[in-house]
């Protein structure tokens, strides 16, 4: 396998514009792994640094804010062991809006031939697997989840999976007809926030819900979350709150004597363990992702993707970018 000496790559160059440009390929450092790209995911956490934040600063670097990327070994550093050039893989990347990227070898992650010709964006499906397994779900239990995209839907899955009884919460028809398809029990338009509660107070005799699970990121569906949670239970933050501070009802928290979780590991070991099962998810056939990646974008088309990821338009759930 020949790499080449440039590729292309997408810059942000200010808010809601992108540049197309040829940059040089990166070579591989001492235990780090060369990947030729096939796709990347784009993920809802890219929405508001492409909107302008404002820390921002411009330019941004070559494929930046690319992280859920996938495809082929070009090229080994030194001292890798155990990974050949011309596999299949995923990886923990950071700058995978480009043909090709770096990642450490350590968070590389081979794909099966089970997997072949499908598009595989690993670290979305890794978060969820460890948002999972941060929220202790068990068998019998109620649980809630506040918004249903990407994330929203495999938590559906794998709960329900787990023998506890889903509660969907979502804003448009589209995703609570997902949610359903994922397995859950019963759906609840999010579009007033006193009904709702009523709503799961009447699903659960009064009960609340043993665990809730917020994947919006916002102020006013973790407010809801938090009124949700059974006494005793589990509040889990998934949601990516990124845009500035939140306020908590401390009081209602403490009189419920609830946990809270805000599963976004940091941990590296954590995050490839759950790399490594999100890929033994998929091949197993334990997840399906083709219902998920509703929007495939060439590179040059990234606004576009970020745009329709922003908007979600119809039954719109997840973009990727073919490379």
């Amino acid at each position: 396998m020949t790499t080449p000496s440039l590729m292309r790559a997408a810059i942000l160059e200010g808010p809601q514009r992108f540049s197309l440009a040829e940059v040089p390929v990166p070579q591989p450092g001492p235990g780090e792994v060369l990947i030729r790209l096939e796709g990347c995911g784009v993920c809802a956490s890219n929405v508001e640094p492409w909107e302008g934040q404002p820390w921002s600063t411009w330019p941004g670097t070559p494929g930046g804010m690319g992280h859920e990327g996938w495809g082929s070994i070009a090229a080994l550093g030194a001292g890798v062991g155990g990974l050949s050039v011309g596999q299949r893989v995923t990886a923990l990347t950071e700058r995978s809006y480009a043909e090709y990227d770096l990642a450490p070898a350590a968070m590389v992650v081979p794909l099966p031939a089970s997997l072949v010709g499908m598009p595989v964006p690993g670290e979305p499906v890794a978060c969820a697997m460890n948002i999972f397994a941060r929220s202790d779900v068990r068998p019998g239990q109620t649980v809630v989840i506040v918004g249903i995209g990407f994330l929203g839907a495999i938590l559906t899955r794998l709960a329900t999976e787990a023998g506890a009884k889903v509660i969907a919460v979502s804003r448009r028809a589209e995703t609570l007809d997902l949610a359903r398809g994922m397995g859950a029990a019963e759906t609840i338009p999010m579009d007033d926030h006193s009904r709702i509660i009523e709503d799961v107070k009447r699903l659960t005799g009064d009960r609340m819900a043993e665990r809730v699970i917020e994947c919006v990121g916002k102020q006013w569906p973790l407010d809801l979350a938090g009124e949700l949670v059974a006494e005793g239970g589990r509040l889990v933050i998934a949601g990516y709150h990124q845009d500035g501070p939140r306020q908590v009802n401390m009081q209602m928290w403490n009189w419920k004597g609830i946990d809270i979780a805000s599963a976004h590991e940091r941990d590296a070991g954590v995050r490839v363990a759950g790399l490594r099962a999100a890929v033994d998810a998929l091949a197993s056939g334990r997840l399906d992702l083709s219902p998920l990646l509703t929007g495939t974008y060439p590179l040059d088309r990234l606004g576009e993707a970020l745009a329709a990821t922003r908007d979600k338009p119809g039954s719109f759930v997840k973009a990727w970018v073919a490379l």
